[in-house]
């Protein structure tokens, strides 16, 4: 950013109701009366500061019959949210925290006057209800599959096969870090079809085993040698078996992903397709099949291949 976008940034909010606006709507989505009655302020003056943060693009609105939403913009310069976040991370005020204190009643009183679906309308995934969690849903969904055999390369800790576990013939983990490895062994250790090694993606030794399913499930960005962790991977498939691999797409915030030891800054389309076909496999989908709310809004592609069958 430029000297004069930081200096307009500050002058927005050096007054402190825009802060409390900002605060609020960084959780949650709230309508004009709804922030009203947590700020204890008119409601024309409230909508006064709306109109100023969202002309800078801090905030967005949506309609919902009569009603307007308003909640802080995740999307936009990721220069301006990360001189906003740094901010609000240095800011401890009784009041804010009054503020939170406030909020749920409200909430409550939405919910009890409309409804909770009928306020979530048309934005119901960024919003609690409860059991209704990504977890439950994927474990629920899985039940409809039956993945046959399956090898997890750079497996973590083995969450990815404790949900896929009931649903496997067998499941193979493999991770670099011993440490990790042990981990999963811990969490996997109820599961009679599931295994856990110790092993590198670019050569791993499982002698003559093969696998219906292969994940490398953000895998890629982990290796300095892409296109030979694929061409492992796809050996290892057997005729008909599918890669399933999911990495970031190619970006620009070394800094970002460093602390968490990312050997390279994501992958085009084209790049994985490339990978793929390389390794002898057909490709049968590859997209972005998710891109972040917040800054540095990091996308997600999504790679299907299927090696040829006999």
């Amino acid at each position: 950013m430029d000297l004069a976008t930081v200096s307009s940034i500050l002058r927005l909010l050096a007054d402190p109701t825009r802060v409390r606006l900002l605060a609020l709507l960084e959780g949650e989505e709230l309508t004009v009366a709804e922030l009203a009655a947590v700020l204890h302020l008119a409601q024309p003056r409230v909508s006064t500061h709306l109109a100023k943060l969202k002309e800078a693009g801090l905030v967005r609105d949506r309609r919902a019959g009569v009603s307007a939403y308003y909640r802080a913009n995740g999307e936009g310069d990721e220069h301006q949210h990360a001189l906003i976040a740094s901010l609000r991370e240095n800011i401890d005020d009784a009041l804010l925290r009054e503020d939170a204190a406030r909020l749920p009643a409200v909430l409550a009183n939405r919910a009890r006057a409309e409804g909770w679906a009928d306020t979530v309308a048309g934005d119901m995934e960024r919003h609690y209800s409860p059991g209704r969690t990504w977890e439950t849903l994927a474990r629920a969904l899985l039940q409809l599959l039956g993945t046959g055999d399956v090898l997890d390369i750079a497996s973590g800790d083995g969450i990815t096969a404790e949900l896929l576990a009931p649903h496997a013939h067998s499941i193979v983990c493999v991770d670099f870090s011993e440490r990790v490895a042990d981990a999963a062994r811990k969490r996997l250790h109820a599961y009679s079809n599931v295994e856990v090694h110790q092993g590198d993606m670019h050569a791993l030794d499982l002698g003559e085993r093969r696998f219906d399913l292969v994940l490398m499930l953000h895998a890629l960005t982990y290796t300095e040698h892409p296109a030979q962790a694929v061409a492992e991977a796809a050996r290892l498939l057997r005729p008909g078996g599918r890669l399933l691999a999911v990495t970031l797409g190619k970006h620009d915030h070394r800094a970002a992903v460093e602390p968490f030891d990312h050997r390279n800054l994501g992958f085009t389309e084209a790049e994985l397709r490339d990978h793929a076909s390389t390794a002898g496999l057909q490709v049968l989908s590859c997209n972005r099949i998710s891109r972040e709310r917040k800054a540095p809004h990091f996308e997600v592609i999504s790679l299907l291949a299927q090696k040829q069958k006999k």
